[in-house]
Parts: C-alpha cells; sequence; structure tokens
C-alpha cells in the first residue's frame, strides 16, 4: 500500500517507473527508483530498441518535500540502436515526464525554474528558489530562459505600435501589441522606420495600426502596410493637448495667485484676536515638562524622607546628584522650587504680541512667515522666541485648517482638464474664481471642453469645426496643438472616430519596465523581448 502510494506521490505523471525505496537522510529526501520500461527509442533516428548495453545511477533534483530538498536516484539503461546506419551506437532512455537529456532536474522542477526565471528572472526569482528548497542561482534562471523555444509570433488584425526605453534618453525599440486581446506581438530593437517597416511586410494581414503621431511610425505604417488604415491613439493627443494647456496656464501664471481672503480657511471672526493670558508674577508654573518633572522628583524624594532613608541612598536610588536630592528635600513644596528669577519677567516680544494675535486671527499660522514681517516692524530678538509663542498660539487657539497654498501650474492644467464631475466642491469653485479673473484660460477651458466631447462621443468628423474655432482665438499654445494636428489629420480623424486605442501598449511599457529592473543590467534584448512575449 505504501509503495503504491509513493508511486502515486513522485511519479503520477511518469509511466515506466518503479520506486524501491524513500528516505530522509538529514534534510534531504532521498528516493531510489529504476526505469522498467521494457524498449526505448532512440533520440537520433527514433528507432526502438530493447538490447541492453549498461546501466547507470542518475542523480535529479525534484521539488521539495515539506521544504525538504528531495533527490531522486534513477537507475536507467542504455541501449543499442538497431539501426546500423544510425551516428548513435548506444543511447540512454528517457522516463516522458520525468526526464530530458543532459538533465540533473526532474521536468517538473524544471518547469517551476522556469516560469519563476520568466515572471522574476535574476535575483528575485533565485530568492523565490531558495524559499522553496532548491538551489538555483540568477544565472542559472537567465540561462533557463535563453534556453526556451522562441515564442510563436502572430499576425494580429489592429495592432499598436510604441516605443519603450531601453537606456532612458540613449537608446529606444518598439513594441508591438495585438489590441483585440491586449497581447504583446514582438519587440524589435530599435524604432527606426526601416526596422518597423520590415517587419509589417514580413508579416502582412494588419488592417489597422495605432500609433502615436510619431513621422517615423506613420512612414513605416505606408511602406509596410500600404492598405492599413492608421489610427492616432487618443492617448497621445489628449497628452498633446495637456502640454498646449499647460502653456497657456504658464503665460498667466501671474493671475493665479488668489487674494487672501479666499485663500483663508478656518480663520478667527474678524475682531475676535487670540490673547494668551499671562501668568501672574512671581506665580509657579503649572504645565510643561519642567513642571511635571519637579514635581514628580519633590514627591519621590520626601516619600523616602518619610520612610526613614538617608540623603545618598535616595540620590542612589532615584538616579540623582545629591545636591539635587538635598535641594528637593529642603522645600516644602514643589512650587517653591518652580518659582524662579525668571518667573514673570517681561519677554523682548511683548510690544509685538497684539501683532502677533491680529496675524493669527487672519490665518497666518507660520512662524517663518510671521518672524520675517515682526523683524521688518523693528522686532531684534531671534527666530526661536516667535517660535516658542506660535507654538504656544497654536496649542491654545488651534485652527480647523491649516491656510492653503494658492494653486500652481500643475493644479490649474488638472482642473482645466479634468472631468467636471471627478471635481470636488473647493476646486470646482477655485477654478471657477481663477476662469473669471483671466478670460484666455476661461476660452481655453471651452475649448478643452469642446474637444472632449467630441472625443468621447466619437465625433472624429467635427474636428474640423473645432479647429476652426481654435484659429479664430487668440491662444498661440492651442494653435501649435492645431498645426500638430493637421500635419497627421486623417489618422486624428480616425482615432476620434474609430474604438480603437493603444492603451494597452502603455500598461506593457511599465511592464518592461519592471522586466528590466529585474535584470540588473544583466540582460540583452533577445532576452528582454523572450521575456516579455513568454510572461504576456
Amino acid at each position: 500500500m505504501g509503495d503504491v502510494f509513493l508511486q502515486d506521490l513522485w511519479f503520477h505523471q511518469a509511466e515506466g517507473v518503479v520506486i524501491e525505496k524513500a528516505v530522509v537522510e538529514g534534510e534531504l529526501v532521498l528516493v531510489r527508483a529504476r526505469a522498467s520500461a521494457e524498449q526505448a527509442a532512440c533520440h537520433a533516428c527514433g528507432t526502438s530498441s530493447g538490447r541492453v548495453h549498461s546501466r547507470y545511477v542518475r542523480r535529479l533534483a525534484d521539488t521539495a518535500v515539506a521544504g525538504r530538498p528531495v533527490v531522486i536516484e534513477l537507475q536507467v539503461r542504455r541501449f543499442r540502436c538497431r539501426d546500423r546506419a544510425c551516428r548513435q551506437a548506444t543511447f540512454a532512455e528517457q522516463v516522458d515526464g520525468l526526464t530530458f537529456r543532459h538533465g540533473r532536474r526532474s521536468t517538473g522542477l524544471q518547469t517551476v525554474l522556469q516560469r519563476v526565471a520568466v515572471m522574476l528572472a535574476g535575483r528575485a526569482g533565485a530568492r523565490l528558489a531558495d524559499t522553496l528548497a532548491v538551489r538555483a542561482s540568477r544565472s542559472t534562471l537567465l540561462r533557463l530562459i535563453r534556453r526556451l523555444p522562441e515564442p510563436e509570433v502572430h499576425t494580429p488584425r489592429v495592432l499598436g505600435v510604441d516605443e519603450f526605453a531601453l537606456r532612458k534618453g540613449h537608446n529606444y525599440g518598439t513594441i508591438l501589441v495585438d489590441i483585440d486581446t491586449r497581447r504583446p506581438v514582438d519587440l524589435l530593437p530599435d524604432r527606426t522606420t526601416a526596422t518597423v517597416s520590415a517587419w509589417l511586410a514580413d508579416h502582412p494581414g494588419v488592417e489597422v495600426i495605432c500609433r502615436d503621431r510619431s513621422t517615423a511610425y506613420a512612414e513605416a505604417g505606408r511602406l509596410g502596410a500600404p492598405d492599413a488604415v492608421h489610427v492616432a491613439d487618443r492617448w497621445h493627443i489628449w497628452k498633446n493637448l495637456v502640454e498646449a494647456v499647460e502653456k497657456t496656464v504658464i503665460q498667466h501664471r501671474a493671475l493665479l495667485r488668489e487674494t487672501e481672503e479666499t485663500s483663508r480657511v478656518g480663520a478667527a471672526a474678524p475682531g475676535k484676536t487670540p490673547e494668551l493670558a499671562p501668568r501672574p508674577s512671581g506665580e509657579p508654573r503649572r504645565s510643561g515638562r519642567l513642571s511635571d518633572r519637579v514635581r514628580e522628583q519633590h514627591s519621590a524624594v520626601h516619600a523616602l524622607l518619610d520612610d526613614g532613608l538617608g540623603m545618598r541612598p535616595i540620590a542612589r536610588r532615584l538616579g540623582l546628584a545629591r545636591n539635587t536630592v538635598r535641594r528637593l528635600a529642603r522645600a516644602a513644596t514643589a512650587d517653591e522650587l518652580l518659582v524662579g528669577k525668571w518667573t514673570g519677567r517681561s519677554s523682548i516680544l511683548d510690544p509685538y504680541k497684539p501683532y502677533l494675535h491680529q496675524r493669527w486671527a487672519e490665518g497666518c499660522t507660520v512662524a517663518r512667515r510671521l518672524f520675517e514681517e515682526l523683524r521688518e516692524r523693528g522686532y531684534p530678538g531671534g527666530e526661536s522666541v516667535v517660535k516658542r509663542y506660535v507654538h504656544q498660539l497654536r496649542e491654545a487657539f488651534p485652527h480647523d485648517d491649516p491656510p492653503r497654498k494658492h494653486p500652481s501650474v500643475r493644479d490649474v492644467t488638472s482642473w482645466i482638464t479634468r472631468r467636471p464631475d471627478r471635481l470636488d466642491d473647493d476646486q470646482g469653485q477655485r477654478l471657477k474664481t481663477i476662469l473669471a479673473r483671466c478670460p484666455e484660460l476661461d476660452r481655453t477651458a471651452e475649448h478643452v471642453r469642446s474637444f472632449a466631447e467630441l472625443m468621447n462621443n466619437r465625433h472624429g468628423q467635427q474636428l474640423d469645426q473645432w479647429i476652426e474655432r481654435v484659429q479664430a482665438d487668440d491662444l498661440p499654445a492651442l494653435h501649435a496643438f492645431v498645426t500638430g494636428l493637421g500635419q497627421d489629420l486623417d489618422a486624428v480623424v480616425a482615432g476620434l472616430s474609430l474604438p480603437y486605442s493603444s492603451g494597452a501598449v502603455e500598461g506593457h511599457n511599465n511592464k518592461i519596465k519592471m522586466l528590466k529592473r529585474q535584470m540588473f543590467g544583466r540582460a540583452n534584448f533577445d532576452l528582454l523581448r523572450k521575456r516579455v512575449l513568454l510572461a504576456a
């Protein structure tokens, strides 16, 4: 019964293997087995033979059991080839599902490591293999990828074309994606017209090409697939429009700053300025770290004195100096120790506190800014004094919200180019205020909304009217955007009319970045290409 269970456990995918023994030697599980098939086929000519030449033992690493490495000691035979014309006089038998030629691992373990290599590659894959109780270096995993068969390349009906960085700013390649299935088709080592057009010519059948507005890819499509319909990718079109809007916002950045009244959040009511009540002269401190520490030490010293301990034992037990213990013992109450020559003394900041209270009520809570304003008014002290007093104000009169920053160029650009229903009430109100102050940005926002409706509703045939309205307006950045559209107008109209878009290509670009980082610079282009296609 046990032999049947072990047979099914280890060799359920292999036939012609008999287990003789399974033992545990330290941290290693050792399985002894032998091949039992009557005949084997020659790997060179395929002729079956049952003439045994010799026997030997193969040691195969297998997947771990309960965290322990497994080694299979498999006794196999060498057979004499019956075909006299075969170049192999003898050959070793292979067990389907368990062994392969020149392999030191089982087929199951080899498959596991291949999948780990494809998904994680070098160091990350080696760490996972170590967790699986399998010894495999990062170089071994990369070799496994190289030995995998080349993935089959098919020709899609709708092809997405985009670039990716092999070395950002220096070397770029081209990724080809099947838009219908969103799977990568192939990787090309550069982004030149000749390379892309040659691939298209070698793979006829592409009907639609989704691409960015690169002239190199446009020319490659016309040369390699002259009958294909070119579709400018909507993501790239919108990205170009956002860049034009950002240039317009930069030209009018001076109008983005909000007035002091609108930028205040959570300010105090007019006429109600905070006022910290001064501590009467000679009154001890009632709170703070110093006050709490002195009161605790005074209580501990007097408690030990009541128990009859002397000054030295008390000092050793509490970790205090004898003079400190003596001073605490002489004071009848802790308040006597908290009243000193500095208590009740006027501060260099006193003449400027009314101004600080006024600015605090107006919503200015930044100590650095308050210090600079006081210095302009003749304050001779240091910044630390102002910081301490502002900290007291912040504890006594906290604001619900800090004063908000003025909107940046990026903020306003994002608000203009974002869907209105994705703006919260505050962002919508601030954008409305900015557009009211700047007519140029208001007209720009109106053109952006019109273009977004045109693109979302697939009304590419209305692009000419939109272009005419923009050209009639005095917005130089949008004029440049329109000029760029005119250089590839047919593809842009198709991109705004047809449902195809190469958004899937951008996702694969991010995946390529991850795969490159995993290989730590040890990868060449062929290895990267194989990983991208196999991991899809």
